[in-house]
């Protein structure tokens, strides 16, 4: 009886013992993991995805992770080049590309990362006035992302993207950058309030200006016009006065010398009823009368 138990337990044992053996033995590796195998200490390479097999109590797995990753700077203080303190603080985004290297070159990744980034970051801030930190955002995360993949590629890691998340002023620089703000936005209220004036001043300008043209056109054409006016109206009268002479002309070819020494007589008959003492008669009036006379004699 007792030497069946040890049976058992000797066997239980040894199917512990190999299931153990086995699971060591046979990994499976995602498709977004490597692992970098060492053989009694010395790295014989990278294996994965899917199953790997190895060595039990020989080969020794260190499993990489080669999805990007994000790594949180925290807060720092950095003096810009005019002497300026500010707080920044952002993130940077990194994946292994080669997880051999990453396991050999670095202990810790991440804290290499923090040290390289801070002191990167305030050589960069150094070098710029504080004007233009706000305003150089874009700049400032490509050069440190430039600077710092230049260093942890030989570590075998890329740095994909460097945000800065939140830059802090000292309260007495936001203070001065607001009234400087403020300064400046007056400014371009005034500019926009005499441009408007000055654009305002020339379209009333521009119309009096086209007012005036078209009154003086308005007053030509209107000139014109009574001349022309004048011209027919002188033409007609010219016209009329030519009608009427002709009329007059033709009433006195049919006037005969009689009639006209009957004219005279009247007119001397209105003369001797005036006031006058001296007459005057034209020469051609004592012709009248000699015809006139000359005809009542052959009558």
């Amino acid at each position: 009886m007792g030497n069946w138990f040890l049976s058992i337990v000797g066997l239980g044992f040894a199917g512990f013992v190999l299931l153990i053996a086995l699971t060591s033995m046979i990994r499976i590796v995602r498709e977004y993991e490597r692992l970098v195998v060492f053989r009694l200490g010395r790295c014989i390479g990278m294996k994965g995805p899917g199953p790997v097999l190895l060595i039990p109590f020989v080969d020794s797995p260190i499993k990489v992770d080669q999805r990007e990753q994000f790594l949180e700077i925290p807060h720092q203080i950095c003096i810009t080049k005019d002497n300026a303190p500010m707080g920044v603080d952002f993130l940077i985004y990194w994946k292994v590309v080669n997880p051999e290297l990453s396991v050999l070159q670095v202990g810790d990744f991440a804290r290499a990362s923090v040290g390289i980034a801070t002191t990167t970051l305030r050589a960069i801030i150094g070098d710029i006035e504080l004007d233009n930190v706000l305003a150089q955002r874009e700049h400032i995360n490509q050069v440190l992302r430039v600077k710092l993949d230049e260093i942890t590629e030989r570590w075998g890691v890329k740095v994909t993207a460097v945000e800065i998340r939140e830059i802090e002023m000292p309260r007495e620089v936001q203070d001065a950058m607001n009234r400087q703000m403020t300064a400046e936005r007056n400014r371009r209220a005034m500019v926009t309030e005499a441009d408007g004036k000055r654009e305002s001043s020339i379209m009333v300008a521009e119309g009096d200006k086209q007012a005036n043209i078209l009154r003086a056109e308005g007053e030509k054409q209107s000139s014109i016009l009574e001349a022309e006016g004048q011209r027919a109206a002188q033409a007609l009268r010219a016209e009329g006065f030519g009608v009427a002479l002709k009329e007059i002309w033709e009433a006195a070819s049919q006037v005969g010398p009689n009639t006209m020494t009957l004219q005279y007589f009247e007119t001397l008959k209105q003369l001797g009823a005036s006031p006058a003492t001296k007459f005057v008669f034209p020469m051609e009036f004592t012709g009248m009368l000699e015809s006139f006379v000359g005809a009542q004699k052959k009558k």
